[in-house]
């Protein structure tokens, strides 16, 4: 690349990293080559000499960084093992397998109680409360977690009253709610912008429960080992989140809880749990639908175009946590610099998502033959209607913050259920006519529905619906 042409990609860069520049309380630091980290010093020196001194912008670019090596972790071996493990068990067992991750998926928001992102605003606003909204929100998980536990054990038995394996691996799958209430500690490490501490403890646990699947596979365990193995993954991150806590100086036993705080969180999260039963709905209600009314074939061979699909959500989680904080900050400083932050972080969402959406269309047969094998070979025509999903995915995630910034979680629960509602409908139609393609169908345009469509219908959202659409026909980011 020639230096204009480096200079010019660096100050497009820098451009969109103005969505998240120094605290608008907070000045640089007096001796900018004591602030700047390591790894800024390998970057080119048009974007180095932008960003020196400015340990916040720095921070960010870091913790968007951990949260890229967390995902890419995750896709690289997990994917490598989720191959693996799909084509060991076959379509059938990896399709049963499937539907009760699924089914058990559909139960996991009350263990987190829509709290997240209630609990990250809170701590930006008012830091000298962490300790009693960290402590309540502790509890409500918590509790939260045993609710979702019984409910997704009592609901595969009366879905299948009969089918003792089903039964089993859901009650073994849902048991990790129980421990959902440890991410609290990982919302407090979002909060500061300090990605690091959490992406390490929940990869160590990972990469030693890959191992024993890769094991397992070798010894030819049975479902049952495996759904075991997911339970030990959870127990063990809850763990590891605990142990970087405490070596970061903090202690659970100085939190706090108390009613009126529990109170003040559940009435400002409940939208966002209903949210949460919503998201989780129209994202793996299409995997129970294909089960019951086709089988577990069918799953089986409908989630391998699933996971080629979802391997790139990790994106959008990955700058949304990072751009949260500086876009609530902007939001009390200007309403011009909020819209104008919101619209630049929209415009990148969309940019990656047709970056990843095109060529995976044109690889979608390819990619399933070479990474899977024959046996789901009709996965591929799913796969590229599913892929641009991907897209929409990325604009909701996105446009959450701006509902997170705004308190409008009402209507952000409205959209989402639209979509959901959208997405069983046509799953009702589509999937007797034309099986796991029907779903992808369905999944692809509730996506977008919920993303962008909906935003038309209430009038607080029309504005943030044209920048959406505006990101997705022009997606600049200089």
């Amino acid at each position: 690349m020639s230096e204009r042409r480096r200079e010019s990609a660096g100050s497009r860069l820098l451009a969109f990293l103005r969505v998240v520049p120094a605290p608008l309380h907070g000045s640089s630091a007096a001796n900018p080559s004591r602030t700047t980290p390591t790894w800024a010093r390998f970057l080119p020196s048009c974007i180095l000499s932008r960003i020196a001194g400015r340990s916040y912008l720095q921070s960010v670019i870091g913790n968007i960084g951990w949260q890229f090596a967390d995902h890419v972790v995750r896709m690289g071996i997990g994917f490598l093992v989720g191959i693996w493990l799909a084509r060991y068990l076959g379509p059938e067992r990896y399709g049963l397998f499937s539907y009760v991750l699924a089914f058990t998926v559909l139960f996991f928001p009350l263990a987190t109680l829509g709290l997240d992102n209630i609990v990250v605003r809170n701590l930006v606003r008012d830091p000298t409360s962490r300790q009693l909204t960290l402590g309540t929100s502790f509890i409500l998980k918590l509790v939260g977690g045993v609710f979702s536990f019984l409910a997704a054990t009592v609901a595969i038995f009366i879905l299948r009253p009969a089918d003792r394996q089903s039964q089993w691996l859901v009650a073994i799958v849902a048991a990790g709610a129980l421990f959902q209430a440890f991410n609290t500690i990982e919302v407090w490490f979002n909060s500061q912008v300090q990605a690091k501490y959490p992406v390490l403890a929940r990869n160590a646990a990972f990469l030693v429960c890959a191992l024993v699947k890769i094991a397992l596979i070798l010894a030819g365990a049975s479902l049952f080992a495996f759904a075991w193995v997911g339970l030990l993954e959870v127990v063990a991150g809850a763990a590891g989140l605990v142990l970087v806590y405490r070596l970061q100086g903090q202690r659970l036993r100085q939190w706090a809880s108390s009613l009126k705080m529990a109170g003040e969180l559940l009435k400002d999260s409940w939208p966002l749990l209903f949210s949460g039963f919503v998201v989780v709905g129209y994202m793996r209600i299409d995997q129970v639908m294909l089960g019951e009314m086709v089988g577990s074939k069918a799953v089986g061979v409908y989630t391998v175009a699933v996971r080629l699909a979802e391997v790139w959500f990790f994106f959008a989680t990955a700058v949304y946590w990072s751009v949260l904080p500086s876009l609530v900050e902007a939001k009390a400083a200007s309403e011009a610099l909020f819209y104008q932050r919101l619209q630049k972080y929209y415009n990148l969402t969309a940019l990656a998502g047709y970056a990843i959406a095109i060529p995976v269309t044109l690889l979608a047969d390819r990619l399933v033959l070479a990474l899977f094998g024959a046996p789901y070979a009709e996965a591929g025509p799913m796969l590229a209607i599913l892929i641009w999903a991907t897209m929409f995915v990325y604009l909701e995630t996105a446009r959450s913050a701006f509902f997170n910034v705004m308190n409008l979680y009402r209507l952000y629960f409205a959209t989402l259920a639209l979509g959901a509602a959208v997405n069983v409908c046509l799953n009702l139609v589509l999937i007797p006519r034309y099986g796991g393609l029907g779903a992808a169908i369905a999944s692809c345009v509730s996506y977008w529905f919920a993303a962008h469509g909906a935003c038309f219908l209430f009038r607080p959202l029309r504005r943030t619906g044209v920048m959406l659409a505006r990101a997705m026909v022009f997606p600049k980011i200089w």
